[in-house]
C-alpha cells in the first residue's frame, strides 16, 4: 500500500466568513455554533474593496442585494469556497465566473415569501381605495372625503405573472379576501385553491383588474410589460411590480397613467436603484396620481430577514461541513449523506472526458476503498463527492488535486 500521511482538513477555527450589508444576526449565531471566524461589514463593498477582502483568505462570503460579486472579485478569493446571497435574487453575482472557479452560490428562495405577498395585497387595496393620494392630501392639510374612484377588491380579478413561491402565496391571500385569481407561468404549475391558469399572458392581461409581476430578471423578462402589453390590459386596470425593476418599462407605465389607460401602479423595484439610503431618487412615475412607490422593501420585514439569515447560513454551513450543493443556483446538485468511519474528498473539475477514470485510477493505485461516490455535472464542470477509507483519503485528495483538470479539491473528516 502506498505510504500515506495523516488526513487533514482545514480547521473550522481558521475558516473565515465575511458578512456584508447587515446580514441578520440569526446568521451570525449559526456560524458561531460552528466555531468559525466571522467578519461583519455593515455596507456593500465596491469591486476593488471586495477583491481585497477576499484575497485575505475568506472562505465563505455573505451578501445582500447591493454588493456586486464580479469575476475580478471572485478570482481574488483564492480560498473562497462559496457565496451566499441573503435575498432571493442572485443577478448581483457573476454566476458563470463563480461556476468556472468552482464556487457554488446560494440564495434564499423561500424565507421572504410571506412578507412580499402581504405587501402585494396591501398595495392592491391601497390602489383600489386610492389611499396614497388621500393620505398625502391630509398630510398637506387638505380634506377630500370622496368615494368616487374608490372600490372594494372583493370580486375583482388579480392576474399573477410568475406563479412561483411568491406568486402562489399572493394567489392564496387574494382568494382569502374574495378576489378571483388567474395566473400565467412559463412552467406547468399546480394551482393553489381556486386559482386558475390564464390563457397565456395576453389572456391574463385582458381579464385582470390588477396585474402583479413575480418573475426573475432574465433576457426574456426584460421589459416584458411595456406599451404593447399595457394596451392589452383593461381600461383602468392597475399594475404592481415587486419582482425586478427591468421587467417593466417605467416610462410606458407613466404615460399610461397620464392618459388614464392605467388606473394606478405600485412599484417596489426600478431599473436603476441607489446603492444605499440617499436622497434624490427620480423616476418617470414620481408625483403621478394613485402611484405607490416603495424603496425595494418587499422582503424588508424583521421576520423575513431573520428567516433569510437562518436559511442561507444553514445552507452555507451544510456545504462547508458536508459538501452539499442542492440549494446552489449555479452548480451541480449533490447531497451525499455522511458515512461513518470515512473521510470525504470533494473535487470540482472541468467537465471533460476521462476525469472520473483518472480519479478512480488514483484511488486504485493507493488501494483505497470507495464507500460512497456521487458525481454530478453541468456543461462546464463536474462535482464529485467521494467517501473513502481514512487511511488513504488524504493521499487520494492530493493526487486528485494535482490533476490538470481539477479546479478545487478539499477533504472533510
Amino acid at each position: 500500500m502506498a505510504a500515506s500521511t495523516p488526513p487533514t482538513s482545514f480547521p473550522k477555527s481558521e475558516i473565515k466568513v465575511l458578512l456584508l450589508e447587515n446580514v441578520h444576526p440569526s446568521a451570525h449565531e449559526i456560524f458561531q455554533r460552528d466555531g468559525v471566524q466571522i467578519e461583519v461589514v455593515p455596507r456593500a463593498l465596491k469591486e476593488d474593496e471586495l477583491a481585497a477582502k477576499l484575497s485575505e483568505g475568506v472562505h465563505l462570503l455573505g451578501i445582500r442585494s447591493k454588493t456586486r460579486v464580479t469575476a475580478k472579485a471572485l478570482e481574488a478569493g483564492k480560498r473562497l469556497l462559496g457565496v451566499g446571497a441573503f435575498c432571493i435574487g442572485t443577478n448581483q453575482i457573476d454566476l458563470d465566473a463563480a461556476n468556472k472557479l468552482g464556487i457554488p452560490c446560494f440564495n434564499a428562495p423561500f424565507s421572504n415569501t410571506r412578507s412580499v405577498a402581504e405587501l402585494v395585497i396591501c398595495e392592491i387595496i391601497m390602489l383600489s381605495r386610492r389611499l396614497g393620494d388621500r393620505s398625502r392630501e391630509v398630510h398637506e392639510g387638505r380634506w377630500r372625503k370622496v368615494a368616487a374612484g374608490a372600490h372594494e377588491v372583493r370580486g375583482k380579478t388579480v392576474g399573477i405573472v410568475g406563479y412561483g413561491h411568491i406568486g402562489s402565496q399572493v394567489g392564496v391571500l387574494a382568494e382569502a379576501i374574495g378576489m378571483r385569481v388567474v395566473f400565467h407561468d412559463v412552467r406547468p404549475t399546480l394551482p393553489m385553491g381556486n386559482n386558475r391558469m390564464a390563457l397565456g399572458l395576453d389572456g391574463l392581461l385582458a381579464e385582470s383588474d390588477f396585474v402583479t409581476l413575480h418573475v426573475p430578471e432574465t433576457p426574456s423578462t426584460k421589459n416584458m410589460l411595456g406599451k404593447e402589453q399595457i394596451a392589452k390590459m383593461k381600461d383602468g386596470a392597475m399594475l404592481l411590480n415587486l419582482s425586478r425593476g427591468t421587467v417593466v418599462d417605467v416610462a410606458a407605465v407613466a404615460e399610461a397613467i397620464r392618459l388614464g389607460k392605467l388606473g394606478g401602479a405600485a412599484l417596489d423595484v426600478y431599473p436603476e436603484e441607489p446603492e444605499g439610503n440617499s436622497d434624490g431618487f427620480a423616476s418617470p412615475v414620481c408625483g403621478l396620481e394613485n402611484v405607490v412607490l416603495t424603496p425595494h422593501i418587499g422582503g424588508s420585514t424583521e421576520e423575513a430577514q431573520e428567516a433569510i439569515g437562518r436559511e442561507v447560513a444553514n445552507t452555507l454551513a451544510k456545504f462547508m461541513n458536508t459538501g452539499a450543493t442542492t440549494q446552489a443556483v449555479n452548480f451541480p446538485h449533490v447531497d451525499l449523506p455522511p458515512m461513518a468511519g470515512s473521510h470525504r474528498v470533494l473535487n470540482v473539475h472541468r467537465n471533460v472526458p476521462g476525469v472520473l477514470s483518472d480519479i478512480n485510477r488514483i484511488v486504485s493505485e493507493r488501494n483505497g476503498n470507495v464507500l460512497a461516490q456521487f458525481l454530478a455535472t453541468d456543461p462546464s464542470i463536474g462535482y464529485l463527492v467521494m467517501d473513502l477509507d481514512k487511511e488513504v483519503a488524504n493521499d487520494v485528495r492530493r493526487g486528485i488535486a494535482e490533476l490538470e483538470t481539477s479546479i478545487k479539491t478539499r477533504i472533510l473528516y
